[in-house]
C-alpha cells in the first residue's frame, strides 16, 4: 500500500465548483475488429452487468484553504440507463483532468448468465436496496456557523450482501434507500486501500478523517476483483483492519470482455509506443533471434563448453527453475564486442497478453531484450563518477506496459519499469509522438524505462545523490506499434510461445568480484561533506551493483502472472 496525496479540510467561504479540466486521448478510438465482447460498453461478470459511466454531476469539495486545486471533489454518475443501480461515489483530486469511472450494476436474466457459462447456483437477488446508513463523518463536525459541508454515508447491507462503495450529500439528511444497491457477498471480492487522497481534521475528533482510493486486494492475470470506481473513508480505519466495503468479482470463465487476437494486433498498432534511446548509448537492443543467431551460447554448471542456441531457443531446457544450472553468455569468439551492442534494426517488443481487474482491463506488457547492460554512473551533486564495471552484465530485459479499458478500448495508462521498481503513468501525463502512441525514454546503459526525457537517480534523489539514468530522444528508436512480436496471451488458449520463453534459467554468467575495494577507493576521493551520505546510499545500491548477474527470462518474472509494483 502506498500514500499518494494528503489533504488537509479546512472551512471555506465559497464551495461552489470550478469546472474541472477533462482529458481525452489525442486522437479519436478507431472501429476495432469484431469480437464478443470488447469495448462494447457493458460486461458481463455473470450475474450481473455493468456499465462504465465517466460522466458525473459535483456534490461537494474539500478544498485547502482557498486554493480549489489542492483539493478533492466528490461526484455522482449522471445517465443511468434503465436497470442500472449506483453502487458508490467517486472522488477526484482537483489537480488532475477528470477522467475517473464508476461502474453502474443490473442484475442479468437466467438466460444470459447460462449463455456467460455462470448459472445462478442461488435464488437471492444479486442487487439489494441498503437497509440503512451510516453518517461516518460530516465536516461540519469542525466547523463554525451556517456552513453547508459534506457528509459521507456507509449503506448498511443485508445479512449475505456487502456494500462495494460510499455516498456523499450535502445535507444530513439520510439519503433514499433507493439511491444505491448492495451486492450479494459470493458477487464480490476484496478490496484495499492504496493512496490516500483525503486528510481530514475535526475538531470533535482525535482521529483524521481520510479518503482513499480503493484497488482489488487480489489483482494479476489470475485475480477476479473488479475495481468500481469508488472511494473508503473512516476516522479510525488501520491498516490492519479489512476494508468494511468490497470490489465486485467477475465470476464469468470466458473473460468475453478481453480482446481477440485480431483485436490485440490493432491495439498494439494503434497504442504502440516509440522507445527512444540515449543519443550516446552504446548497449542497443536486438531481436532475441538475432542474438542467437551472432554465437550466443548455452552453458551448463555440469559442462562449460558453451553450446550454440538455434534462432527460436528450442534447443534451450525449458521450464523447472532458476537452480543455476544452466545461462546464456555472448560468444566467445570475435563477435563478442559486436553482439554486446546489440542489433537496432532486428529489435522488436515482445508482447505478453493478460486480463487485469477481473478482465475489465487489459495488459500488453512489453518486453525489450539488449545483449548487454552498461556499468552505471555515480552523481554527488556536480560531481559524476564512472563506476567502471560495476553494474553491467550480460543480457537485459525490460519492460513497460500499457494498460487498456475494455469498455471502450481506451489507453488508460502506461506501467515503466524501473529496475526492482516503477510507476504507472496515467494517460494525461504521457507525450505522445503521433496520434495515440506515446514516447517511452529507455534510460543510458541501464534501460530503465522514463515517461519523459530528463536524469533520473537512483537514491536519495533530493540530495543530488545517487546512480543517473538519463533518458532522452535521438534518432536510435523502435517503434513497437510495428516492430512487435506477440509471445503469450493466455487467456485465448493458443500456443504461440517461442522456445526461448520457456527458459527459466539466467540470460548471462554470474561473475562475482570485489567491487567494495572500488567503491571505498570512490568514496575516499570526495569531499568530506559527502562522504558519509555517500557511504550510507551505497550500502543500500541492489546487489546487482556488486557482481555480474544475468537476469531470468520475462516469464520467470513476478509480474507475468501478478499485477505490476504500483
Amino acid at each position: 500500500m502506498s500514500e499518494c496525496k494528503c489533504f488537509h479540510w479546512s472551512r471555506v467561504s465559497d464551495m461552489s465548483p470550478t469546472k474541472p479540466d477533462t482529458f481525452s486521448l489525442p486522437a479519436s478510438l478507431p472501429d476495432w475488429p469484431p469480437g464478443l465482447g470488447f469495448a462494447s460498453g457493458r460486461i458481463h461478470l455473470g450475474e450481473i452487468e455493468v456499465l462504465r459511466i465517466s460522466q458525473f454531476e459535483f456534490i461537494w469539495s474539500s478544498n485547502l484553504l482557498d486554493d480549489k486545486k489542492k483539493g478533492v471533489s466528490f461526484y455522482k454518475p449522471l445517465g443511468a440507463p434503465d436497470g442500472f443501480h449506483i453502487l458508490g461515489h467517486y472522488c477526484h483530486s482537483n489537480k488532475q483532468p477528470l477522467r475517473g469511472f464508476l461502474l453502474l450494476a443490473r442484475q442479468v436474466a437466467s438466460c444470459e448468465s447460462k449463455a456467460s457459462n455462470t448459472s445462478p447456483s442461488v435464488t437471492s437477488p444479486a442487487l439489494q436496496r441498503p437497509l440503512n446508513y451510516t453518517l461516518v463523518w460530516s465536516s461540519e463536525d469542525g466547523s463554525h456557523g451556517n456552513f453547508e459541508g459534506g457528509f459521507f454515508w456507509l449503506p448498511q447491507p443485508p445479512e449475505g450482501y456487502k456494500a462495494v462503495g460510499f455516498l456523499v450529500t450535502t445535507r444530513p439528511e439520510r439519503p433514499d434507500l433507493d439511491e444505491v444497491r448492495c451486492i450479494r457477498a459470493d458477487l464480490t471480492d476484496e478490496c484495499q486501500a492504496y493512496c490516500l487522497m483525503l486528510h481530514a481534521y475535526s475538531r470533535l475528533s482525535d482521529f483524521p478523517f481520510q479518503v482513499w482510493s480503493i484497488r482489488p486486494s487480489h489483482r494479476g492475470m489470475l485475480g477476479r476483483g473488479v475495481s468500481v470506481g469508488t472511494f473508503f473513508c473512516s476516522s479510525y480505519w488501520t491498516a490492519e483492519e479489512p476494508l468494511n466495503i468490497a470490489c465486485l468479482r467477475n465470476i464469468d470463465s470466458e473473460l468475453h470482455a478481453m480482446p481477440n487476437l485480431e483485436q490485440i494486433h490493432s491495439l498494439i498498432n494503434h497504442y504502440g509506443p516509440t522507445v527512444f534511446f540515449h543519443p550516446d548509448e552504446t548497449y542497443l537492443p536486438s531481436s532475441v533471434s538475432w542474438f542467437f543467431q551472432n554465437g550466443a551460447l548455452l552453458y551448463n554448471a555440469e559442462d562449460l563448453i558453451g553450446q550454440p542456441i538455434d534462432a527460436n531457443g528450442s534447443n534451450l531446457p525449458g521450464g523447472g527453475r532458476n537452480d543455476g544450472e544452466f545461462w546464456i553468455d555472448l560468444p566467445r569468439d570475435e563477435r563478442r564486442d559486436t553482439v554486446k551492442c546489440g542489433n537496432l534494426e532486428t529489435a522488436k517488443l515482445y508482447a505478453h497478453v493478460k486480463p487485469a481487474f477481473g478482465g475489465t482491463f487489459t495488459d500488453i506488457a512489453m518486453w525489450v531484450f539488449c545483449p548487454f547492460n552498461g556499468p552505471a554512473t555515480f552523481k554527488a551533486g556536480p560531481v559524476n563518477i564512472s563506476l567502471g564495471k560495476i553494474g553491467q552484465h550480460v543480457g537485459d530485459w525490460e519492460h513497460f506496459t500499457l494498460r487498456i479499458c475494455n469498455f471502450t478500448g481506451e489507453l488508460w495508462s502506461i506501467y515503466f519499469s524501473q529496475h526492482s521498481g516503477g510507476q504507472w503513468v496515467e494517460a494525461y501525463d504521457l507525450e505522445y509522438i503521433e496520434a495515440n502512441k506515446a514516447i517511452v525514454y529507455s534510460s543510458k546503459n541501464g534501460h530503465a524505462s522514463y515517461p519523459h526525457p530528463g536524469t533520473y537517480l537512483q537514491g536519495p534523489s533530493k540530495l543530488g545523490i545517487g546512480i543517473r539514468n538519463d533518458a532522452c530522444r535521438s534518432n536510435l528508436y523502435v517503434n513497437s506499434s510495428t516492430s512487435y512480436e506477440i509471445v503469450a496471451a493466455e487467456y485465448l488458449g493458443a500456443d504461440i510461445e517461442p522456445g526461448w520463453l520457456l527458459f527459466m534459467r539466467e540470460w548471462g554468467p554470474k561473475i562475482v568480484y570485489s567491487s567494495r575495494t572500488e567503491l571505498d577507493k570512490i568514496i575516499k576521493g570526495l569531499p568530506l561533506m559527502l562522504r558519509y551520505s555517500v557511504e550510507n546510499i551505497f550500502k543500500k545500491f541492489p546487489l546487482e551493483l556488486y557482481g555480474e548477474e544475468g537476469p531470468t527470462g520475462p516469464k520467470e518474472k513476478n509480474n507475468w502472472m501478478g499485477d505490476e509494483r504500483g
